[in-house]
């Protein structure tokens, strides 16, 4: 994957509109869960590229550091072979002096080498540590979303959760007459009334035969005292 790809995917990711996203879903639970996972697997790839990324920058760094000292290693071996040179012409060993002045010329070939090296590698490094800048923000701010996701979806689930319950409370509680809530209270009052109405009757019921044997017993007995005076008439 290369710097540009693994960028740009970072950079778009980390802008991600979530409340966007989930206003387009139709389910919004199971588009957080796909978009925790997708996230993660997207944070693990972008953190192996960045890790890349910056490996490769510490090596170019490095390869710049030994450029700079290379160059100034031969500028130092330059500088003592011309001493050298010097020192010999003096001494009037001129063949000599003119070797160590040619090995003075080569170091610091060496050293316009190394310089040139070292300046050529100053930009890439530049624009490769800016790029490692850049995703390593962008890695942030996916992180931070990652964070925001799960919060999301945490909160929906118990949004959801909350609803479910208030659905099966009202669903419970939908046939009662939230009118008259003594209605059922009404209707066994009105049984018992009726039960009690059927009692009086049988012991009115019952009052009234005890009444009738009392009156026959009466006739009975008026019938006797009839029967006993005329009794008695005849005989006097």
């Amino acid at each position: 994957m290369s710097k540009q790809t693994v960028l740009g995917r970072v950079t778009q990711l980390a802008k991600a509109n979530i409340n966007a996203l989930l206003d387009q879903a139709e389910d919004p639970q199971k588009m957080l869960d796909q978009l925790i996972r997708d996230y993660s697997g997207n944070i693990a790839e972008a953190e192996e590229a960045v890790a890349a990324t910056i490996g490769n920058l510490r090596l170019m760094e490095q390869d710049h550091a030994e450029d700079v000292a290379a160059a100034a290693e031969w500028g130092g071996k330059a500088m003592a072979a011309s001493r050298k040179a010097d020192e010999l012409r003096t001494g009037g060993q001129a063949a000599e002096a003119d070797r160590f002045d040619n090995l003075a010329k080569v170091a610091l070939g060496r050293q316009l080498q190394s310089e040139k090296e070292a300046r050529t590698a100053e930009p890439t490094i530049a624009a490769q540590t800016e790029v490692v800048r850049k995703l390593t923000s962008g890695l942030d701010r996916m992180k931070a979303k990652l964070v925001e996701l799960q919060a999301k979806r945490d909160e929906l689930v118990a949004r959801a959760k909350s609803a479910r319950a208030q659905n099966t409370m009202m669903d419970a509680v939908k046939d009662v007459d939230v009118l008259d809530p003594t209605s059922e209270l009404s209707r066994f009052e009105d049984k018992v009334r009726r039960e009690e109405a059927r009692a009086l009757g049988k012991q009115e019921l019952a009052a009234s035969s005890l009444d009738a044997q009392f009156e026959q017993l009466d006739a009975l007995g008026d019938e006797a005292e009839i029967a006993a005076r005329l009794a008695a008439l005849k005989a006097s």
